[in-house]
């Protein structure tokens, strides 16, 4: 049967597929649209399968948070390379995900994938991806996500689509916590306090800077004040609170709080791709120039 444009333009505007690829499924379908969109969606499935095996480690961290700021959700989301990921459509399935993460149905991503994109809707958050796979032509995958919900409230920062950070704060405004989230981005704090350290953590760094500070000839008594003045920059160093703040080097972070009759209880950080092999971008660096330009 003859396939008219008018078809074919449907088809399109509802898989976003390409055009010849639409004609050939109401072709072979005899020109019926929800037949010919479900014979797609099974090719799309198909080319999932093929290119499951690739590396996908590019991509954009999406972040909601809910109007009182009391729950915020995260997610990773990756594809084979940044030019995907800098479209609208593939941001706007990140942001998707993470509002629908945002409700704590999905207890890891597996179920979270097995979930309608929105309340009401018949397409699950795999049906998506798979068009998008589909009309975009790599892979792409949910890798994580948290899921934060406080009595406090919670500050948020995305920096570039590439650094996503979540902070729970009590006491503060939204300028605070949102700074607090800047800072996170840029100086890759491990921990809020240091009494989060682990102990093995700190007599591994110990054990290093007391062999280190043999080596100088000094008399055991002066070597230990070395050592301890080593581990309290460490802890410094790894540690939010202790911490120079980036925007006013001149205070820490702790300072800045208390200043401010706020506490930071915890913060989540994601940075795409981190862990994968992927080319080496020092986007911290990004956030840090673009605070201290602020």
């Amino acid at each position: 049967m003859s396939i008219s444009a008018q078809q074919v333009k449907e088809l399109r505007e509802r898989t976003g597929l390409g055009m010849m690829e639409c004609k050939a499924a109401l072709t072979e379908t005899n020109g019926d649209m929800e037949a010919a969109s479900d014979l797609l969606r099974k090719r799309a499935g198909a080319k999932v399968d093929k290119k499951a095996g690739r590396i996908a480690a590019e991509g954009v961290v999406g972040i909601y948070t809910s109007p009182d700021r009391k729950t915020a959700t995260m997610v990773e989301v990756n594809s084979e390379t940044d030019f995907v990921a800098k479209g609208d459509d593939f941001s706007a399935f990140a942001a998707a995900v993470a509002a629908r993460a945002a409700s704590g149905q999905a207890k890891d991503v597996d179920t979270l994938y097995q979930m309608p994109i929105k309340d009401g809707a018949q397409e699950t958050i795999t049906q998506v991806r798979e068009g998008l796979v589909m009309k975009l032509g790599e892979k792409i995958n949910i890798r994580r996500f948290e899921r934060l919900v406080t009595g406090g409230h919670v500050g948020s920062y995305i920096h570039g689509r590439k650094i996503g950070v979540l902070v729970e704060m009590e006491g503060g405004d939204e300028n605070l916590a949102r700074d607090i989230a800047m800072h996170v981005a840029a100086s890759r704090p491990e921990y809020v306090s240091k009494d989060q350290v682990p102990a093995a953590a700190v007599a591994k760094e110990k054990e290093i800077f007391a062999e280190q500070a043999k080596a100088s000839g000094k008399p055991a008594e002066i070597i230990e004040k070395m050592v301890m003045g080593r581990v309290s920059k460490y802890l410094a160093e790894v540690t939010l609170l202790g911490q120079p703040f980036v925007k006013d080097p001149e205070t820490t972070v702790e300072k800045l709080l208390k200043s401010k009759n706020a506490q930071v209880k915890r913060f989540i950080r994601f940075e795409v791709g981190e862990g994968m092999e992927k080319k080496t971008e020092d986007f911290a660096a990004e956030v840090m120039a673009t605070m201290k330009g602020a």
